[in-house]
């Protein structure tokens, strides 16, 4: 209990460091990017300061900071950080415009820089980075001494069924994490509590600093992904460039709502921040999947009636739990669009079966508010599979279901590149993207919008498939994912449930 009671109260202490908001209270804030120079917050008011990487100027954004925005949810840390080389940020609360003319400079600022009066002195940041290591000690201490006890008394019970002798033990083994020789898997069932939220903060950052990065296996508009090992185990390492702070944060944050983890959904593992010396690293780790996207796996491989059902469902599946709105007692999950459903941002699975992934443009709606938590430019995503509504910007943004329709749309295309690479009788279609014979390699949005709303064009559907049943129910479900008018096409559950009967009547077998 004296251990306890300590952890509680350094825990406080790095609250009490961290700023705090009350609810209901809001600030007029110096905006230098609105139309009247000025926006309201329900947090804070904030300056950033960085250095140009091409005119190696300092600029400095003056904006608002909104409680929807705090990292982690609840807490402003980000206001605390302490300043690199590269980039500061200043938070206050303490008067109108109180961000203006006013900046935390960086750490190799010239002398002359000018400095506002509400800087954070470096003895609190001190002590707030002393108190987080103090509590990150202590916490690992008293988790390996619970792990220790509960150890030795199940050894006693079960004598040489836990352990093994030093001598067959492997060197990455003798150096777990959270006192036990836990696989990732163990980790996240014991500290999610059955939320499906994903770590808690402290073990997020104490994984993600003990994974070695392999090799690289994809680029993306954010920045790299990497093959990396802990303990042993493969993880994925998304690493964003310090500009795509923004994209990095609103992915980490998706991807720990309460109760969004699910088989078909790409399973998250960690965020973290890494200052090499020279720039700040974004990480954010996943599951890591050999078979690649569905776009490498498809470009290589062909599947069979059983295999091309299976990959639709899990599909499908994945897309129903992600536009679900779940409600809970305490906390349930809201209802999350993906805004950019490809088959490169979907992964394949050993099994056959496969997981979204790639959240980072995605919007979530919340039901308490009535609000849906969107970017300033609602025409995001690849080009190429944009719904129509999309194309010629006449989505109702203020409908959260015209988000998940035009997700639908997107599947639609997606069942088209699975459909295509079915292998029937020796069968089969080469693999291409939807609209290959009508637009460019890198269309723009105006060859989008005149083949797509204009010409109504969608992808072929070859005559072939017309007399086989399962490709025919497939081409079916195709078709009603792609309406032009939002309102009639499908959605996800019910696709779901339409590919549930269909793999009923092929004989297809749950994935082991």
């Amino acid at each position: 209990m004296l251990v306890w009671t300590l952890v509680a109260t350094l825990l406080l202490s790095v609250s009490a460091q961290t700023p705090q908001t009350t609810k209901g209270k809001t600030i007029t804030c110096f905006c230098d990017k609105c139309a009247n120079l000025e926006c309201v917050s329900d947090g804070y008011c904030y300056t950033s300061t960085r250095i140009d990487k091409e005119t190696k100027q300092i600029e400095h954004d003056f904006r608002c900071l909104n409680q929807s925005h705090f990292f982690p949810p609840g807490l402003a840390v980000q206001c605390v950080a302490a300043p690199t080389n590269e980039s500061s940020m200043l938070c206050c609360d303490d008067k109108p415009f109180c961000n203006k003319n006013a900046w935390k400079p960086l750490e190799s600022s010239p002398s002359d820089e000018k400095i506002g009066d509400d800087l954070s002195t470096d003895t609190s940041l001190i002590i707030f980075v002393g108190t987080t290591v103090l509590v990150v000690l202590l916490l690992v201490l008293l988790v390996i001494y619970c792990g220790w006890t509960r150890n030795h008394k199940w050894k006693k019970q079960r004598p040489g069924a836990l352990f093994k002798s030093n001598d067959s033990m492997d060197p990455q083994d003798q150096q777990p994490i959270l006192g036990v020789n836990n696989t990732l898997r163990d980790i996240i069932d014991m500290t999610t509590s059955g939320s499906g939220s994903g770590l808690p903060l402290l073990v997020q950052r104490s994984i993600a600093r003990q994974i070695q990065l392999v090799e690289i296996i994809g680029k993306g508009r954010f920045g790299e992904v990497w093959r990396g090992r802990w303990r042993g185990e493969n993880v994925a390492v998304k690493i964003f460039s310090s500009r795509e702070e923004r994209s990095w944060f609103r992915e980490a944050e998706i991807y720990q709502t309460v109760m969004l983890r699910h088989d078909n959904i790409l399973g998250f593992i960690a965020a973290d921040n890494k200052d090499n010396g020279t720039w700040t690293q974004l990480w954010l780790v996943t599951d890591f999947h050999e078979n690649g996207s569905l776009f490498d796996y498809l470009s290589t491989r062909t599947v069979d009636i059983v295999g091309m059902i299976r990959m639709a469902l899990s599909i499908s599946t994945g897309l129903a739990h992600l536009h679900m709105e779940i409600v809970g007692t305490q906390a349930g999950k809201p209802a999350i669009a993906h805004r950019d459903l490809k088959s490169k941002n979907i992964l394949v699975k050993l099994n056959g079966t496969c997981a979204i992934g790639d959240l980072g443009l995605a919007v979530h709606y919340d039901d308490v508010d009535g609000k849906i938590d969107l970017a300033t430019n609602s025409r995001v995503g690849t080009k190429r599979y944009m719904a129509p509504e999309v194309l010629d910007e006449s989505i109702c943004e203020n409908h959260f279901d015209s988000f998940k329709r035009a997700d639908v749309y997107a599947l639609g295309l997606i069942f088209w590149e699975i459909t295509r690479r079915c292998n029937v009788g020796g069968i089969y279609d080469e693999y291409q993207l939807p609209y290959y014979d009508l637009v460019p390699s890198d269309p723009t949005i105006e060859e989008m919008r005149k083949t797509v709303c204009e010409g109504r064009h969608r992808p072929s559907i070859p005559n072939r498939w017309q007399s086989i049943d399962a490709l025919n129910a497939m081409s079916k479900v195709m078709k009603e994912c792609w309406y032009h008018n939002a309102a009639a096409r499908l959605t996800a559950l019910r696709i779901k449930k339409t590919l549930a009967n269909l793999g009923a009547s092929e004989d297809i077998k749950p994935p082991q």
